[in-house]
């Protein structure tokens, strides 16, 4: 009888995660990313979709650290 090069110590193999189960998380998290860049890039501008300065003051250091102008 032959022995084989590998222990048997239980240990299980892990399938690999198909592209199909991936894209809708994909998707959403891109979305995800894309709103929160607008907000960090572009509210309180020419394309606010809210008024006042809330959104400004709470990504205003984003802003600066992601090299877009603010003032």
């Amino acid at each position: 009888m032959a022995q084989s090069a590998v222990p048997a110590t239980g240990t299980s193999t892990t399938a690999p995660i198909s592209a199909k189960a991936i894209a809708p998380w994909a998707v959403f998290f891109g979305i995800l990313m894309l709103v929160l860049l607008y907000f960090v890039g572009a509210e309180q501008g020419a394309t606010a979709l809210i008024s006042g300065e809330g959104v400004h003051e709470w990504v205003h250091d984003g802003r600066h650290l992601l090299g877009f102008p603010c003032h």
